[in-house]
């Protein structure tokens, strides 16, 4: 549907907003067509108030087509703007995805510190995984992902890295296994490797260590949490990788085997356009609370 706007006078100059970023188009004579009336064109009139406020025109009267999609972008833009404003200047609605573990262990007493200066905060939790969440970024159905950073991010997407965690072997307690040495020095690796196919930057990290020792290990076992990870090496269905994050607790059946010489993997967040004073302050509190985990564990560098 074509919006046809219609007609300007002398204060064209005051009246180039739109036209200067290039959503209203002048017509041309041959693509004129009668201006319907506004009501019928079902555009709200402060909306029209507004596109009149910044027509594009000559000297001489020009028509001016508004397409649809962008008038509905303007209005949306205005009522998100004027939403803020009704709360006092400050949107108080955070929209997150991480992992489970983050979700469980590490956000709740972030978010109660934010609480405390943003009283009417509204949070929208979500469980996701690299390179998952950056779909939900560039859709804008999340404001802020927590989670393992998977090398350099898109275009348009910014990243905060807060510490970097190695890659370890599970193994079930009772297992003879002392050194991941032991199992690139077999012929062949028996036991099955159970892996997290949503959670990219271990794999990819893991499967690059396994390259450089001329290692091949093909997964038997696929799961969608670190949870299951764990419970599925507890009861002696094969081997799994994770990252060592600070403070994560183990099964009591499982052991971890470190892996010293693989590549490490960062942990950090990632937005995409203008931080609000509430993402200032969400980051604020993630690098508190990253740098309290460095602190006692000595993982990680310098924020």
């Amino acid at each position: 549907m074509v919006y046809d706007v219609g007609l300007a006078d002398e204060r064209a100059d005051k009246r180039r907003v739109l036209a200067d970023v290039g959503v209203l188009k002048p017509m041309d004579d041959s693509g004129a067509k009668v201006r319907q009336a506004d009501d019928q064109q079902g555009l709200p009139q402060h909306v029209y108030e507004f596109i009149h406020t910044a027509e594009y025109v000559s000297q001489f009267q020009t028509r001016v087509l508004i397409d649809s999609s962008a008038a509905t972008s303007l209005y949306f833009d205005n009522l998100t703007q004027m939403g803020e404003k009704l709360r006092g200047g400050v949107s108080q609605h955070l929209r997150i995805a991480a992992s489970e573990t983050v979700l469980r262990t590490f956000l709740p007493g972030i978010l109660q510190n934010l609480r405390k200066k943003f009283s009417k905060l509204k949070v929208s939790l979500r469980e996701g995984y690299h390179p998952q969440v950056l779909t939900w970024l560039s859709a804008q159905e999340i404001d802020l992902s927590i989670g393992l950073i998977g090398g350099k991010p898109p275009s348009g997407v910014h990243a905060v890295p807060l510490f970097d965690v190695s890659l370890g072997l599970l193994v079930q307690k009772t297992s003879k296994l002392k050194s991941a040495d032991e199992l690139w020095n077999r012929d062949r690796i028996e036991e099955s490797f159970i892996t997290e196919p949503s959670n990219e930057p271990i794999l990819r990290a893991f499967e690059d260590g396994l390259a450089k020792r001329k290692v091949e290990w093909i997964s038997g076992i696929e799961v969608s949490s670190v949870e299951m990870v764990q419970t599925y090496v507890a009861h002696g269905y094969g081997i799994g990788v994770m990252v060592h994050l600070p403070e994560l607790k183990l099964h009591p059946d499982v052991r971890v085997l470190p892996l010293p010489d693989f590549d490490h993997v960062t942990f950090g967040a990632l937005w995409q356009g203008r931080k609000s004073p509430l993402m200032e302050e969400m980051f604020v509190a993630l690098k508190t609370a990253a740098a309290g985990l460095v602190r006692r564990s000595g993982v990680g560098f310098d924020l």
